[in-house]
């Protein structure tokens, strides 16, 4: 009988080896409380950790872990690791400490907790701008000189080069329109997202100089399975208003090395109306396509490329002088990931990428009357660099310390035809970019330190930054003999947070940002980029802008309710702006004159960001979010230009019949901007109240459906930071009432 039961044991040892079933404990690090909510994929397992914060699954040779939460990141765990981990029955995981900090987060993929970030379905992947997607939070406003294309981000005040957007922390592409037609949102595939990490002031410096904040779009990790799967999506969306069809798809297949997509978007539209009846020339047409591709090298490295090919056609600017005829970008980007199980080094990662915009704008379709004169501009920029990163942890600390390299070239000439007037058969040739470039060489590290309940965070950076014009104009050199810069730059940023309880936490982060100036700011040549006509003249020797920031946040979390503060100050040093100079003549006689780039001695801003999200009764949720912003030039005693007002921003969303019925009301109450720069051609803008109303429905797990109406009451308003249409003095009114339906196939 011995004997018999020695081997019935052996045989079930042997039938129960190959799949061993673990139930693994997720716990905070320094808390070592469960985290509840954590989603898992492991081969063709999947799952999500209950309220012990437990996930089973059973183990496979050579598979890698992959889990994530909103307030804890995505992870992987190679096979040595998951193994180790069922040996202990726990998986120790860090809280995100980049959460801590001054930052929004736009996730573009259905997240588990929603009281913790900005969730954005499946319609804003169709999106063909990611300036639009961004501009749905209250802390941000946009520059429009388009009603439907192009919108160039503004936060707390800071614009163009003093926000720094990169994609996955490294890539970034730069506007070859002078006028920014085509800012760097713009040629980001919103698609190819996984979500959106807004960090607000100088207190990051690893993506690259951090002077007002900087926009990190992050795209999805790829997914490997035990076994080969093909996944795929189809959206599609139709807008009544302006005629607007969207479209977005995604087809891939992954097995146990490696995960391949395609990706694609495509959307077009006609003018719309104006909440008053005025129709708004707003045709565009834009499309992305795109491949993505994971290889899994080995249990701890990770290979991953890309290559996006975006286009745009025929995209109305009633504010430009000119229109996009075509812009053609190629963005390709290679990221290299290693994990250690070293007791110091964690990872250490790669990046190379590089990006090529060419952009053709002309006036040949405006309805000009009489035309004196045909004009178009064939531009391009280039922007190439690398990143490397290496994360080391200790017991209670962490560090982060890498280098980067960024390239950036413009080039461009206008073409100016004379049909009437004195010179009329003549031909002008004017350098835009005088074939300028920036190189930017960056050290950066980040040293995390917790102890007990107390997290302080230094973070610095040191740049070299590089400026040269290749082919100055002698009007440029005849104002600026030296054209080439060279200037150091030093960032660094310190602060942290104390949790006084578990729900309740406070924060104070000490900010200095340095920057030089931009291509635009330095060598743009006789060329209206401003918000009024006069013609802007770079300076290439211009001082570096400071950024002395002070941050203080707030925030408390329960279960049902979460509420976050954050108030600023800036005191602003050597700050870019631009002043007329009546000494310079303009390149074109119509126009009033010239500005010329200039530093403003000091400057100010001040304000706040609130958010506050609620679990209700019967299935109810609100979301409560208010930014504002003051701004003074304090060398002219008047504000700062561009400034948005205070933005308030309510939502009321349901979730019935086991979350498959979605009704939702957004209200929108916009104060009146009468803090203006005259200086800077700005006028007031009056106040406006929005609502927007939509259900969405899950008809089959993999079918969904979302119909709605925005500005439901047909509202005429206009954002304060849209520019003015160039013919008639009055600017661009966003759309009146707009009603769209949408569906989406998801083959997950």
């Amino acid at each position: 009988m011995k004997i018999l039961y020695t081997i019935l044991f052996l045989l079930g040892v042997v039938i129960l080896l190959p799949a061993q079933t673990a139930t693994i404990q997720l716990l905070d690090r320094s808390s070592m409380m469960p985290i509840e909510g954590s989603t898992f994929e492991y081969a063709d397992q999947k799952g999500v950790s209950d309220k012990q914060g437990q996930i089973v699954l059973q183990f496979i040779e050579g598979e890698i872990l992959v889990l994530s939460h909103s307030n804890y990141g995505t992870w992987a765990l190679p096979s040595p690791q998951v193994e180790a981990a069922i040996q202990r029955g726990q998986i120790l995981r860090e809280e995100l400490w980049v959460n801590l900090q001054p930052v929004t987060i736009i996730a573009l993929r259905a997240k588990s907790d929603e009281k913790q970030t900005l969730d954005l379905d499946y319609q804003d992947k169709m999106a063909h701008d990611a300036g639009a997607i961004l501009s749905q939070t209250a802390g941000i406003g946009a520059i429009r000189k388009s009603g439907s294309y192009g919108f160039d981000p503004v936060l707390r005040g800071f614009k163009y080069d003093q926000l720094n957007v990169v994609i996955n922390g490294a890539q970034c592409a730069s506007a070859a329109c002078p006028n920014r037609m085509d800012p760097p949102t713009s040629q980001i595939a919103p698609n190819m997202a996984d979500r959106i990490e807004i960090l607000k002031g100088p207190h990051s410096l690893r993506y690259g100089s951090s002077f007002g904040g900087t926009i990190n779009v992050i795209p999805a990790a790829p997914r490997f399975t035990d076994k080969t799967d093909v996944y795929g999506r189809l959206s599609g969306q139709y807008e009544s208003n302006g005629g607007i069809v969207r479209s977005e798809g995604l087809l891939g297949m992954r097995g146990k090395k490696y995960d391949a997509g395609l990706f694609a978007s495509w959307s077009q539209g006609n003018d719309y109306k104006a909440g008053d009846g005025v129709t708004i020339p707003a045709d565009f047409l834009r499309g992305s396509f795109g491949a993505n591709l994971g290889l899994k090298l080995s249990s701890q490295q990770l290979l991953t490329l890309s290559a996006t090919r975006n286009l745009a056609r025929d995209a109305d600017f009633p504010a430009l002088q000119m229109d996009l005829r075509t812009d053609d970008t190629w963005l390709f980007n290679a990221r290299h990931e290693v994990t250690f199980e070293k007791e110091r080094l964690e990872s250490w990662n790669t990046t190379v990428y590089g990006t090529l915009v060419n952009h053709l704008m002309d006036n040949l379709l405006k309805p000009l009357d009489p035309r004196m004169l045909n004009a178009s501009n064939d531009a391009k920029t280039r922007s190439y660099g690398g990143r490397t990163e290496g994360v080391w942890r200790y017991h209670n600390s962490k560090v982060y310390l890498g280098g980067d390299f960024r390239m950036e070239t413009a080039e461009g000439t206008r073409v100016r035809e004379f049909l009437l007037g004195p010179n009329a058969g003549k031909t002008f040739y004017d350098n835009a970019w005088q074939k300028s470039s920036i190189s930017r060489t960056g050290l950066f590290t980040e040293y995390h330190w917790r102890h007990n309940s107390l997290l302080v965070v230094f973070s610095g950076r040191l740049e070299l930054n590089h400026a040269s014009a290749a082919e100055a104009e002698p009007e440029f050199t005849n104002v600026y003999p030296e054209t080439d810069a060279t200037q150091l730059n030093p960032s660094f940023s310190l602060g942290g947070i104390k949790n006084f309880r578990e729900d309740l936490s406070l924060g104070l982060w000490l900010g200095r940002g340095q920057r030089s100036g931009s291509i635009t700011e330095r060598y743009i040549n006789y060329f209206p980029v401003g918000q009024d006509p006069y013609e802007l003249l770079g300076n290439p020797q211009l001082a570096p802008e400071v950024n002395n920031q002070a941050d203080l946040t707030f925030s408390f979390r329960r279960p049902n309710t979460s509420i976050s503060v954050d108030i600023f100050a800036s005191y602003l040093q050597d700050y870019i702006s631009s002043f007329i100079d009546t000494t310079l003549k303009p390149r074109i006689p119509s126009s009033p004159g010239v500005r010329q780039y200039v530093n403003i001695g000091q400057a100010f801003k001040t304000g706040f960001e609130v958010s506050w999200s609620q679990q209700l009764v019967a299935g109810l949720q609100h979301n409560l979010s208010i930014a504002y912003t003051y701004g003074q030039d304090l060398e002219r005693a008047e504000p700062l230009p561009e400034i948005p007002p205070l933005d308030l921003r309510y939502v009321l969303v349901g979730s019935y019949l086991h979350q498959k019925l979605r009704p939702e009301i957004t209200f929108r109450h916009v104060l009146n901007q009468g803090r203006i720069s005259t200086e800077y051609g700005e006028t007031k803008t009056p106040s406006f109240t929005l609502i927007d109303l939509q259900v969405g429905y899950q008809i089959l797990e993999s079918l969904k459906a979302t119909a709605g109406v925005q500005n439901l009451l047909d509202v005429a308003y206009y954002e304060h930071l849209n520019r003015s249409v160039a013919a008639m003095s009055r600017p661009i009114y966003a759309p009146g009432r707009n009603w769209f339906v949408a569906v989406t196939v998801d083959l997950r």
